[in-house]
């Protein structure tokens, strides 16, 4: 088995993502601090790593199957390699997992395994599904997922010329496991995607988690608010309508300025309460992590609340 170095690492993701803008970088150093943070205040192990959401296209059956992916963080120089050894699913998965399949999501961790050095295009999956009763049974990834279209050919995903090395170091192994993960998926199956930022399980529920970084804005009707993007905010409907005890929390690292970023505060709001006091007319929002425009829901900042051990042990 071999390994990959973090310059390889960057040069797979400057060819798997269309652009590093300026949303999508804010977004990922987000992550990336709000797990250094909750571990200052004592939530570290209740925090999952991201993943992503998928849903089955190109059918009649359009949306009617869904999973979730966890995959493995892929360090750099680390050799990697099939295992069956239970134990490496990370602390919560299982749980997180068997709310998931509560709310007919399946949920799967999958672990890498490198062919050739430094060659981030030899890379295999394998997954174990999360959340059932017995011992989890390893199989390959995507190839034992039913429910999808097929591809009739392969897709040319790795085409793009991004600039990775924009990305703190801190983030790539994340970052690129995640990526890589999706176009194994993508290169044999149909599927709308959406990422997962991270998972909080609380003592009575499981949340999903949308993060962003931003500054309050203003607006006469609303007074100061924070905008969340159409397409999160319907992904976080979706959770929301399968119930049960799969909830969702949208998370603000608030800041002082576009220039200087300083941290203000962190913020949350459950989506069922976002959806209660979200504006019902909509904004024309800049442009996303994507690169398109968006349309943006204002939510008051007045109805968030702080991201606080106090407010986190009551979830």
């Amino acid at each position: 088995m071999s390994r990959l170095s973090l310059a390889e690492m960057k040069r797979y993701l400057s060819r798997s993502v269309s652009s590093y803008n300026h949303n999508k970088l804010r977004g990922l150093i987000a992550e990336v601090q709000l797990r250094e943070y909750l571990g200052d205040i004592g939530f570290a192990d209740r925090v999952s790593v991201g993943g992503w959401i998928l849903r089955n296209t190109r059918s009649e059956n359009f949306g009617n199957t869904s999973i979730a992916v966890f995959p493995e963080i892929i360090k750099p120089n680390t050799t990697y390699e099939p295992s069956n050894d239970p134990s490496v699913i990370p602390h919560g998965l299982h749980a997180i997992g068997n709310v998931f399949h509560q709310s007919g999501i399946n949920a799967y961790y999958c672990t890498a395994s490198i062919a050739e050095r430094n060659n981030a295009e030899s890379i295999t999956w394998s997954s174990v599904q999360l959340g059932i009763p017995g011992n989890p049974v390893r199989r390959p990834f995507p190839q034992a997922i039913a429910g999808f279209t097929n591809r009739n050919r392969r897709y040319g995903w790795l085409r793009h010329k991004a600039e990775a090395n924009k990305i703190p170091s801190s983030a790539v192994p994340e970052e690129f496991s995640k990526e890589n993960l999706r176009v194994a998926f993508g290169s044999m199956y149909f599927a709308e995607v959406s990422d997962i930022d991270g998972v909080f399980w609380g003592t009575q529920h499981t949340y999903p988690l949308e993060i962003k970084e931003k500054t309050a804005a203003h607006d006469p009707g609303t007074g100061e608010y924070f905008g969340l993007d159409l397409g999160p905010f319907v992904k976080l409907a979706f959770y929301a309508a399968k119930r049960g005890n799969l909830r969702s929390l949208f998370i603000v690292r608030e800041i002082d300025d576009e220039r200087t970023r300083n941290l203000r505060q962190w913020w949350f709001i459950t989506f069922e309460h976002l959806a209660q006091v979200a504006s019902w007319v909509g904004l024309p929002g800049g442009r996303g992590m994507g690169g398109g425009r968006s349309a943006v829901v204002r939510i008051p900042k007045s109805q968030f609340q702080p991201l606080v051990a106090n407010t986190l042990s009551r979830l």
